[in-house]
């Protein structure tokens, strides 16, 4: 069974570079997107193929949007916001369902409606499979400066990460949890906008003061990661490398030089982890090749 998880960077603009070509090559069985960012009615057409579409935008115009394509339509799927968008590969509409509607963790309503989160238990294999998009945060106040990359907003951006960070750790466990409950497996895909350490990014030395290598980022990462709950594949499968990236900036030619990051993940629990038989990201030959600023992080995992 292949996996992918791809930040796509505004699926109109993925399609233009050639995400379709990568989708008909690559044939994964499923497919976690972030930042779709496209109304639902704007969708280019047949840029899916023969996939079910589960999407959940969001109501942040132009933002964010997180999608699951699946071979066969999902057995159940969940949002925070209570409705999902679905397409079976034969329709041209979407049309809105209603998801179950679950119990959030205390401080995640602020960010129920906006596209961050869905889920979907696959028909066809005992797995539950989420795609996140995280919030990309900012600096605490401490660390800004007049003049800096970003106009410095009093740790605002900063501190409405870290509290999503602590409350999606609680309701990462809740799913985790349901899920083996129901005789599942429980694999979360997405851009998470943290590098755990210093084998996922190039300039570590001097990225401590970096939002998604802040200290405090990669505490949190360290404690939804364990071999008992969730393993992250691709590091296990690559215990000792450097990388394999997944974001370089689109400035200073940060990708020919692959001064990259590695903050998209499979978080998968350990019985679904142990079936990893090849890991790695999709890095284009090229940067005129590139379809996004992420690549796409796939794994196959034995049946």
């Amino acid at each position: 069974m292949r996996i992918a998880t791809f930040n796509v960077n505004g699926i109109r603009a993925a399609q233009r570079r050639g995400f379709e070509a990568w989708l008909a090559e690559r044939a994964p069985d499923v497919v976690a997107l972030q930042e779709v960012r496209c109304p639902a009615a704007a969708l280019p057409t047949g840029v899916f193929g023969d996939y079910h579409l589960a999407y959940e935008p969001g109501h942040l115009a132009g933002r964010n949007g997180v999608a699951v394509l699946t071979r066969t339509r999902p057995a159940a799927v969940r949002t925070w916001d209570g409705e999902v968008l679905m397409r079976a590969p034969d329709e041209e509409h979407l049309h809105t369902e209603l998801s179950p509607a679950g119990t959030m963790a205390r401080g995640l309503t602020p960010f129920a409606s906006e596209g961050r989160y869905i889920e979907v238990d696959l028909a066809d294999s005992p797995v539950t499979v989420a795609s996140l998009y995280l919030p990309k945060g900012g600096l605490p106040a401490r660390l800004q400066k007049p003049g800096g990359r970003e106009t410095p907003d009093g740790g605002v951006k900063y501190q409405r990460k870290m509290g999503f960070l602590a409350s999606f750790a609680r309701q990462l466990d809740r799913s985790r949890k349901a899920a083996k409950a129901a005789g599942r497996e429980f694999l979360l895909l997405g851009d998470l906008n943290v590098a755990h350490t210093r084998q996922d990014l190039t300039n570590w030395r001097t990225s401590n003061k970096a939002e998604g290598f802040l200290p405090e980022e990669r505490e949190w990462f360290g404690t939804i990661v364990s071999p008992r709950t969730l393993v992250d594949v691709v590091r296990s499968v690559h215990p000792e490398a450097d990388g394999p990236y997944s974001w370089w900036s689109w400035m200073g030619g940060a990708f020919d030089r692959d001064t990259g990051w590695r903050i998209d993940y499979h978080l998968a629990t350990p019985g679904l982890a142990r079936r990893a038989v090849t890991a790695g990201t999709d890095r284009p030959a090229s940067g005129p090749e590139r379809v996004s600023d992420h690549a796409a992080v796939v794994v196959d995992y034995a049946d």
